[in-house]
């Protein structure tokens, strides 16, 4: 507010200034409750979005659990009783058990040159360029820039040919480190075979010992697969198994339901909306001990009953056989025991309780997003009427700003024309006393 001049007690000797603002601190009363009010408010608005917030990542959580067909609900896990194959079931899989025979594991077609040499050493014959040989495909020439030991296995790895070269120290001759070459194929396999040359087609470094590339080989109930890597694809629909490269012996393998990534998965969605109702009663308590941000927000009682409600089916039954139920607390309990139990018993009919189209887990979206729905939820709306509170609040506000700006000018001006006119008085006064002394001076 912008302060009017006034004369601060020259003639009273009262302290104006002070005594104004003592008076507009009481006129602005009802001002400070307003602002009050609007801090109060923004309070429930900054709640109630935390609420909403809350509601969207639950109803979220719900989506991803509403399909009985597809997602974590069909999935099951494999399981091996042999450390060298591992085992991974897909939904499309069929539970069931059966035993793996390891014949052979994959391996690399390797040759390894005989003669070892300096990596300064020309070694690539008449030029400088060698021949990759592969049956029944044409020979890949390899450029190399002078024909050196380290240039070839340089080259041969910047070609992306599908063999990579690897140089290894064998020890020293005359003080300079000896190098023997390594070429392998990129991929495991019986058709990874090739040979290097120099570019006439005679050997290189001497020649070269050869470890000779294969397939993998598993046995199933005595039917043989064979694959070109450790990994065998849908070897059974929806199998996966994979060899380490020293896989062998027998493996039991078994393919179940995922009773426990199910049990651990309803429970953290069990525990997302006992949280929310954690948030809701402490929001709306009422006690005289504890009285929350919202006590007795009707908004929120009804989405805390309806979360509450959506435990039990439309049908009239419970979810209590699936290890779900509702403690005198209001809140969910969850018995993952009776839920495995439940799940491994008959997995169809638990995926329809918690998935289907009215499960449990859509009972809860339905609750969620109705409450959060950025057009028409309920908290939403609330979110509006404080919001539209807050407005009204500051616009009385802005209008109390006014309204004392005029009494702060109308008690200015009233003290300073009671000092105007005290300070009249006191020079009458003075001025009377003037002509009296004069007076009695005269007829003395």
């Amino acid at each position: 507010m912008a302060a009017t001049s006034s004369i601060g007690g020259l003639a009273s000797g009262l302290e104006t200034a002070t005594i104004i603002s003592q008076f507009m601190a009481l006129e602005a009363v009802p001002q400070t409750k307003l602002k009050t009010q609007v801090t109060t408010e923004q309070g429930k608005i900054t709640a109630l979005q935390k609420v909403n917030t809350a509601l969207q990542a639950l109803a979220t959580a719900a989506g991803s659990m509403t399909s009985s067909s597809t997602g974590s609900w069909a999935n099951l896990v494999g399981t091996s009783s042999n450390t060298g194959v591992g085992v991974k079931a897909t939904s499309s899989a069929v539970p069931g058990n059966f035993t793996v025979t390891v014949g052979q594991t994959a391996l690399t077609h390797q040759v390894a040159f005989t003669d070892a040499h300096a990596k300064t050493d020309t070694v690539t014959g008449a030029t400088t360029s060698v021949l990759l040989k592969r049956a029944g495909e044409p020979d890949v020439q390899i450029d190399t820039a002078n024909g050196t030991l380290e240039e070839l296995a340089a080259a041969i790895n910047a070609a992306d040919a599908g063999v990579r070269a690897t140089l290894v120290r064998t020890g020293s001759s005359g003080g300079t480190d000896q190098y023997r070459m390594l070429v392998e194929s990129s991929t495991t396999g019986g058709a990874q075979t090739f040979e290097l040359t120099d570019s006439a087609g005679a050997a290189l470094l001497g020649g070269a010992s050869v470890r000779a590339g294969r397939d993998a080989v598993i046995d199933i109930g005595g039917i043989t697969a064979t694959s070109t890597t450790n990994t065998f694809a849908d070897v059974v629909p929806g199998v996966t198994l994979t060899l380490t490269s020293g896989a062998t012996g027998t493996a039991d393998v078994a393919v179940s339901r995922d009773a426990a990534a199910q049990s651990s998965t309803v429970k953290g969605f069990v525990d997302q909306v006992n949280a929310l109702l954690t948030q809701l009663g402490s929001l709306t308590a009422t006690s005289k001990d504890t009285k929350g941000t919202l006590a007795g927000d009707s908004t929120l009682r009804r989405v805390t009953n309806a979360l509450q409600d959506a435990i039990y089916p439309t049908d009239g039954t419970s979810m209590a056989k699936f290890g779900i139920q509702i403690d005198r607390f209001g809140k969910l309990t969850f018995d993952a025991d009776k839920f495995a139990s439940s799940y491994q018993a008959d997995p169809v009919e638990v995926a329809a309780a918690f998935a289907g189209t009215d499960g449990f887990a859509a009972r809860i979206k339905s609750v969620a997003d109705k409450a959060s729905d950025k057009y028409d939820g309920s908290v939403t709306a609330a979110i509006s009427t404080h919001s539209t509170a807050i407005t009204r609040l500051n616009e009385n506000i802005a209008r109390w700003d006014d309204r004392l700006e005029l009494r702060r000018t109308s008690l200015e001006r009233q003290y300073t024309a009671l000092e105007t006119a005290l300070s009249r008085l006191q020079s009458q006064s003075s001025w009377l006393s003037s002509q009296l002394d004069s007076l009695n001076a005269s007829t003395q």
